[in-house]
């Protein structure tokens, strides 16, 4: 199966669960649900790699917080199933990420991947909540 034809399967699929899809210029999918964007990342290399992200949920505003958000992000994948929570650049990002043979059996689990995926981000920012230094006035 081709990139886009894959690109469309999900498509197609979001679309029948109340989703507007899109496909972007890379031939990745892009959906929203409850004002966040999450994409489906298409590996063309490797047709049974399916991986739904939850790009940029939280910016990271100095060295010492990326210390804190690489402990939290730690904290989070270890206790989650297959979701990964990790820093790209100055954001952080979240996503579920498994082989399913065929790619088409995506659709039993898509439910519980964008569960997964938000309780790993739930996780994370818990932590980052409990790390947080306190100040004093």
């Amino acid at each position: 199966m081709s990139k886009l034809e894959q690109a469309r399967m999900y498509c197609e699929f979001l679309e029948n669960h109340g989703y507007q899809p899109e496909i972007d210029e890379d031939g990745d999918v892009i959906f929203r649900q409850g004002g966040r964007i999450y994409l489906i990342l298409i590996d063309d290399q490797d047709e049974e790699f399916f991986r739904l992200v939850f790009p940029n949920f939280w910016s990271i505003d100095s060295e010492e917080e990326r210390q804190r958000v690489e402990r939290a992000a730690l904290y989070a994948t270890a206790k989650t199933k297959v979701a990964k929570v990790f820093p790209v650049r100055d954001n952080v990002w979240a996503t579920i990420e498994m082989f399913v043979s065929p790619i088409e059996g995506f659709k039993e689990v898509f439910d519980r991947a964008m569960r997964a995926l938000h309780v790993a981000v739930h996780s994370f920012a818990e932590k980052m909540r409990e790390e947080r230094p306190f100040f004093e006035p």
